[in-house]
């Protein structure tokens, strides 16, 4: 499996990380650490949870995913694995986190607050990689980083990053940290896959520039890209079937976003490339998000353990110029699927 710098820092993960927001509620405790142990096994050593995690945010059971993910990790070296969490923003929409009684924001108290809670949850005296999960443009970001840079400067984390940031926000967020001599964010963790492309408008090039390491999230589109939900399918347990079939309207509209025709007749033209190809679609859908240049490790997630060994089929796999060149004419073809 090979391992890349993130951002500028003296950080190197593997480019497969394991993401863990569905341990809690769609797995057990137990089922979640055999996931852990397996993706360990296979040589993942870089894995990615979060206060608010997990999903979809319920009261009820936030905070219980760092932790399980903290049992896990207490039975592993400290040293051997690479661990990221998040201090949960404003949001302002869906994916609301119901954390530290309904306030999020991003000033000095509350991230004291979070990374307090997030340490005695996860069974350690440092995280890795601590991201902010949601910007707060509102409030600015000199209070935000001076805040973050105390933590990196006590060992409590290691190096800092932001996730769901705009370009805006990415180049206001790096001349801050230049002005002020804080801390950088060193990673952006951001949706972007096959099937959605949008990072690339802008982005991408901010983080070639700048030297900040994109952590692809949802690179199988929230499993869309498994083909799992086409040709008018609705498999029983799966997300976007909970959410499509159940009351909520904004977790209907959300899985609207992705279960659409535009992103089902984009998979079925990826699948069809795949089998012509010899590859899984899967594999060949992670293995797609790694070779950008601008990518140091794509987050999956898996709730089985056939899901698991489809996704470390991309280990190894590196696609070849025909089929990236097929890939793009397909994303020409149906651009920008997701609504």
């Amino acid at each position: 499996m090979e391992k890349r710098r993130l951002g500028r820092s003296g950080i190197v993960v593997t480019d497969l990380c394991f993401g863990t927001m569905m341990i809690g509620s769609r797995n057990t405790e137990a089922e979640g650490h055999a996931l852990l142990d397996r993706a360990y096994e296979a040589g993942i050593t870089f894995y990615d949870t979060a206060e608010v995690y997990p999903v979809p945010p319920k009261a009820e059971y936030v905070n219980t995913c760092e932790e399980m993910v903290g049992r896990w990790l207490k039975a592993k070296p400290r040293d051997s694995i690479i661990l990221a969490t998040k201090i949960a923003g404003p949001a302002h929409g869906w994916f609301v986190p119901p954390v530290r009684n309904g306030n999020a924001a991003m000033d000095r108290h509350q991230i004291r607050r979070a990374i307090e809670g997030s340490l005695k949850r996860l069974q350690t005296d440092y995280v890795d990689l601590y991201q902010t999960h949601w910007p707060d443009h509102d409030f600015g970001y000199e209070e935000t980083l001076a805040a973050l840079t105390e933590l990196k400067d006590e060992g409590l984390v290691r190096v800092i990053g932001s996730s769901n940031e705009s370009a805006w926000g990415t180049m206001k967020a790096d001349a801050t940290a230049k002005e002020h001599g804080l801390a950088r964010y060193e990673s952006i963790q951001n949706n972007f896959s096959i099937i959605n492309r949008r990072f690339e408008d802008a982005l991408a090039d901010i983080c070639r520039r700048e030297q900040i390491s994109c952590l692809p999230y949802s690179p199988l589109g929230a499993g869309v890209c498994s083909g799992k939900y086409n040709d008018g399918a609705l498999p029983e347990g799966a997300r976007f079937t909970g959410y499509l079939t159940g009351d909520g309207e904004r977790q209907k509209k959300m899985a609207e976003r992705f279960v659409n025709e535009r992103s089902l007749n984009s998979v079925a033209a990826l699948r069809e490339l795949a089998q012509e190809a010899g590859l899984n679609l899967v594999a060949m859908c992670l293995a797609w998000s790694k070779q950008h240049d601008f990518v140091a490790s794509t987050i999956f997630g898996a709730t089985t353990m056939e899901q698991l060994e489809e996704n470390l089929g991309a280990s190894d796999l590196v696609l070849s110029a025909d089929v990236l060149a097929k890939i793009d004419e397909i994303s020409k073809q149906y651009p920008y699927p997701l609504g």
